[in-house]
């Protein structure tokens, strides 16, 4: 039997941030003169963003008046590591929690209580005691919870965290696992006029996802995804095409031009690997939710693939209401095939990509399920042990 993701919840910072407006920020934190600026404005545009989102209110400030960067024309003394996961520390957890909130509102017969492992996701910070313990005290979780940290994996890192949600669901069918991720992208702006830091200022915003794994379905109706199965891909020569390294100022992004013509050169495999021991061909497939790493590596796999724009809906919505969140940013794509999802949908097919530094290329083949079955009232003894620990609620 397979196990079953659903209720994904997600989050935002408070900041909303216009992709033009960021350009502006980054043309006079660079200092470019007319011609450069017209040239950084022009990558912006074809982003295939609109807005996104940051703990940070300075992106949307190209005059100054800057809360965490120097109010300095060349934004000197630049911020340190420590400074940044200063932030890290102070914000990961409110927008995390805010996403596990909106998590587990969809599904009102889930106690805390009753979580049995939590996964947490980030490579935009780390600290000890973590986010995974605060995640515990703050949502009133079972201080026996099962931890597991997934870090500084990248993008696809969320997909490693469902393979083990997947696992411990196969291994105990009581097992009812939280998956976390949260990403603040933008703590690691990196003044320098190189191209991949250009790309990477271009595409990169803050975000947070939750969302449930366990034996059984969503009850009452609702979408839910049944994990089918997963897929590596390595593309070696890639390696230092998309990498992730801290540095003294920040943790620095390398992600050159060329990673789109490396995933033309490896989906069709990954693909091909997925599926060959399934009884599911591509054709069948009409459900995708792929990571949107930037516009052009959407635009590759379609011409792959031979998939159309409206195929990718999802993925470009994203895109282009949030940009590229790191590894939450495929769990909000796949909020929204559950969102768009009917029952007339029920066992279709969903095939989901995420990328990241290696080259890692991710496939997961999923199954839209949607159960007839009512929610199970919670047992005498289930509500007595909850309310002796206080975890009725999340706090």
């Amino acid at each position: 039997m397979p196990s079953y993701l659903g209720a994904i919840g997600t989050a935002n910072p408070v900041h909303r941030i216009a992709q033009p407006q960021i350009a502006d920020f980054m043309a006079q934190a660079l200092a470019f003169g007319d011609n450069e600026a017209r040239k950084l404005r022009a990558l912006y545009r074809v982003s295939g963003i609109e807005h996104r989102y940051s703990v940070l209110p300075d992106y949307g400030r190209a005059n100054g008046d800057y809360t965490f960067f120097p109010n300095t024309p060349t934004l000197e003394p630049f911020p340190s590591v420590g400074q940044r996961m200063a932030v890290y520390r102070r914000e990961a957890l409110p927008l995390a929690t805010e996403a596990v909130r909106d998590c587990l509102r969809q599904v009102p017969d889930v106690a805390p209580a009753s979580i049995t492992h939590l996964v947490t996701v980030s490579c935009t910070g780390m600290y000890a005691p973590g986010l995974d313990i605060e995640l515990v005290q703050a949502l009133g979780l079972r201080p026996d919870v099962r931890r597991t940290c997934v870090n500084f994996m990248g993008c696809y890192a969320a997909v490693n965290a469902v393979k083990l949600a997947d696992a411990f669901c196969l291994a105990d069918a009581h097992a009812r696992v939280l998956i976390v991720s949260v990403e603040l992208c933008t703590l690691h702006f990196q003044k320098s006029p190189e191209e991949d830091h250009l790309i990477s200022n271009a595409l990169f915003g803050d975000g947070a996802a939750a969302c449930l794994v366990q034996a059984a379905p969503l009850p009452n109706g609702a979408p839910s995804l049944a994990l089918q199965a997963f897929h590596c891909g390595l593309e070696p020569d890639g390696h230092d095409d998309m990498a992730w390294h801290i540095n003294d100022f920040g943790f620095e992004m390398t992600l050159s031009s060329y990673v789109p013509k490396l995933i033309q050169r490896g989906i069709r495999s990954l693909t091909d690997g997925l599926l060959n021991s399934l009884p599911v061909q591509l054709a069948d497939i009409r459900h995708f939710a792929i990571h949107p790493g930037g516009r052009k590596i959407l635009e590759t796999i379609e011409a792959e693939l031979g998939l159309t724009r409206e195929d990718n809906r999802h993925a470009y919505r994203v895109l282009r209401d949030y940009g590229n969140m790191s590894s939450a940013t495929v769990l909000f794509v796949l909020r929204e095939v559950l969102a768009h999802a009917s029952p007339a949908d029920r066992g279709a097919p969903v095939l989901s990509f995420a990328f990241g530094p290696g080259l890692t290329m991710e496939a997961m083949l999923l199954e839209i399920a949607v159960s007839d079955e009512p929610a199970r009232a919670k047992t005498h003894q289930q509500e007595e042990t909850a309310d002796k620990a206080g975890l009725l609620s999340i706090h």
